[in-house]
């Protein structure tokens, strides 16, 4: 069977999606199955290049290549998934959310874009015809089915899956920092961690990877000049996968603070490592994993209840192993895993 992937890019960003998508395709891979996976730019300024986008998601031919029939197309992102295809199969990652739930919010753009309001009707048009063509449409969460029939009537099933390597996610000890991996972006939060390390009262640490948005960096550090934080906290940057499995591995807990997620990795990373995690009351995707006070936190962003949970953990370690522990069964229960996947995608 012949099978192709179809999903679209940022040229030179790479983030969770492409992760999954090479997943994907390396699972299928592995169970015998031709896959490649075909992806087109994205460009979301100025408001018509989506446009233009749309378009050529519209207009990709998987029809077949070189005289052979392409079986099957697994569409995940927008507007890849406007392919034409007999046998397609959505796995939704996410919409466009900036004409969605982000719009009008601290968080959107294209409402501040010229015609933005007619290219986000397009896009609402246009999602409510070509999504519907599908087979069988799932989601990577809940919080995505929900929204998808929230904004446009509907429904999808959500079809939860592995993050990278988590076969070797494990736990060593429960150190003395909190870990934060994660593309830095003000929809991530990670200054909410800082501004909470000026307030605990322990010798709680804290780590954060990642690489993204140089102003949020800057405004990062800005953070700890001021408050002399050198000491608590560290930025490490762009970390390996080998380097995130061992700072995993031997941290205190988690701090997972992004803003209304589609699914999150960081929560299942956290759980397979048997690591508590804290999240936000509108985390998304997180908060169809945990459950506060079991196996981590769910609060407001308000640093200051943010630290007294950091200091929490400090100060009560078989606390944190325990909801790290509760955290690990959470993922054995929910039967997270790519046999189950796969088989959901193809049947």
């Amino acid at each position: 069977m012949k099978i192709a992937i179809a999903t679209v890019q940022v040229p030179f960003i790479t983030g969770g999606a492409e992760i999954h998508v090479n997943m994907l395709k390396n699972e299928l891979v592995k169970r015998g199955y031709c896959v490649d996976v075909v992806t087109i730019p994205f460009k979301w300024y100025p408001a018509e290049k989506i446009v233009d986008c749309m378009m050529m998601g519209r207009m990709m031919d998987l029809t077949e290549v070189n005289g052979e029939k392409i079986d099957k197309v697994i569409a995940m992102k927008f507007p890849a998934y406007y392919v034409k295809h007999e046998h397609k199969v959505l796995w939704l990652l996410h919409q466009h959310r900036q004409a969605y739930d982000l719009w009008g919010t601290k968080f959107g753009d294209l409402d501040n874009f010229a015609n933005g309001d007619k290219v986000r009707q397009l896009i609402m048009d246009s999602d409510n015809k070509y999504i519907s063509e599908a087979e069988h449409i799932f989601t990577n969460a809940q919080n995505t089915a929900n929204r998808l029939m929230k904004y446009n009537g509907i429904s999808a099933e959500a079809l939860y899956h592995p993050p990278l390597n988590y076969e070797k996610l494990k736990c060593c000890s429960y150190g003395d920092y909190i870990f934060y991996a994660s593309r830095i972006d003000v929809m991530k939060r990670q200054r909410v961690l800082v501004e909470a390390m000026k307030y605990t009262k322990s010798d709680v640490k804290a780590v954060i990877a990642g690489s993204g948005s140089e102003k949020e960096i800057a405004y990062i550090h800005k953070i700890i000049e001021t408050n002399n934080l050198h000491n608590k906290v560290k930025l490490v940057g762009f970390i390996s996968e080998e380097e995130k499995i061992d700072y995993y591995a031997n941290c205190l807990g988690v701090y997972f603070g992004a803003y209304d997620e589609d699914y999150g990795y960081i929560t299942l990373e956290s759980f397979f490592s048997r690591k508590p995690v804290i999240v936000h009351e509108d985390a998304g995707g997180p908060l169809e994993f945990v459950q506060d006070q079991i196996n981590g936190y769910i609060t407001s962003e308000n640093p200051k209840k943010v630290a007294q949970i950091f200091d929490e953990w400090y100060e009560n370690r078989e606390l944190s192993r325990q909801m790290g522990e509760n955290g690990y069964h959470t993922m054995i229960e929910k039967n997270i895993s790519w046999d189950y996947v796969i088989e959901k995608l193809l049947g």
